[in-house]
């Protein structure tokens, strides 16, 4: 009995020495989340895509959730606090006007509806309206503040690239999509998730957008916050993110290098 007390003992004194430093990491940790904070604003307009605003909305909520508050995010439209319909479901209600001076992120979806076409209800004619209000004067300031990084899913990188705002820089948007997104003068990149510089991220098709969003957190708060949202929503996110860095890969359709390699097996077919 003596021996189980003495245990007993030596096991609360580990405790008490245990606990209190657990305490202190707990605590550092969530200031240094504190240090990081965020805020998002996702942008609603006229016709917009509910995944394509809502997925990461979600995502960024989460990690609110996770990170006891380190960020913050509203639904924004560029004339401010009003309902904002969508283009393939409800209208969703906008909570304030977009702020381009208000450091964090802007993420911008795209449109819903017929993927070409002059109807009414026609992707490039809803983006077309988008482009004849005051959005993309404000994306314009957002792109120029060097303390808002500018996120896209799927057609809003169209919006960006048809006021200017993609010329030369690379970026990714539904396939059906990329050959405006180049006509436009941007660079498209095949790939899921593409980053130009730390402050323009874009996505690809419509469920892109977790992945995008997944990134973001990743990138400003951590891996294990981005983790324990995957967990809760039980998705793991996609792809590789691109960017303009390390070593480039040959291309084996076009490049001297790929005719090169080709030679000697065309030679020892003679």
């Amino acid at each position: 009995m003596k021996k189980f007390f003495g245990w007993l003992l030596s096991f609360a004194l580990v405790l008490s020495l245990v606990a209190p430093a657990a305490s202190a990491q707990t605590s550092e940790n969530h200031d240094a989340i504190k240090d990081k904070s965020v805020h998002v604003q996702v942008v609603l307009f006229d016709g917009f895509d509910l995944l394509d605003a809502l997925a990461p909305y979600e995502v960024f909520s989460a990690a609110g959730m996770y990170s006891g508050g380190a960020v913050t995010l509203e639904l924004v439209s560029a004339e401010g606090k009003r309902s904002v319909p969508s283009g393939n479901g409800p209208a969703i209600e906008a909570q304030a006007a977009l702020d381009p001076n208000r450091p964090g992120i802007i993420l911008v979806p795209g449109a819903a509806g017929k993927p070409a076409g002059n109807s009414e209800n026609a992707i490039p004619n809803i983006l077309g309206r988008a482009m004849k209000t005051g959005l993309p004067d404000l994306l314009k300031q957002a792109v120029d503040n060097k303390d808002v990084t500018v996120a896209t899913v799927c057609g809003g990188s169209l919006l960006l690239a048809m006021k200017g705002l993609l010329k030369d820089r690379h970026a990714v948007t539904n396939h059906l999509g990329m050959a405006a997104l180049k006509a436009a003068g941007a660079i498209p990149v095949d790939a899921r998730v593409v980053e130009d510089g730390p402050r323009l991220v874009s996505g690809g098709g419509v469920t892109s957008g977790l992945d995008v969003a997944l990134y973001l957190v990743e990138r400003e708060l951590g891996p294990r916050i981005a983790n324990a949202v995957e967990k809760l929503f039980e998705y793991e996110r996609r792809g590789t993110v691109w960017k303009a860095e390390g070593v480039t890969p040959i291309d084996f359709t076009t490049s001297q290098e790929a005719s090169k390699l080709e030679q000697p097996a065309a030679a020892s077919e003679k």
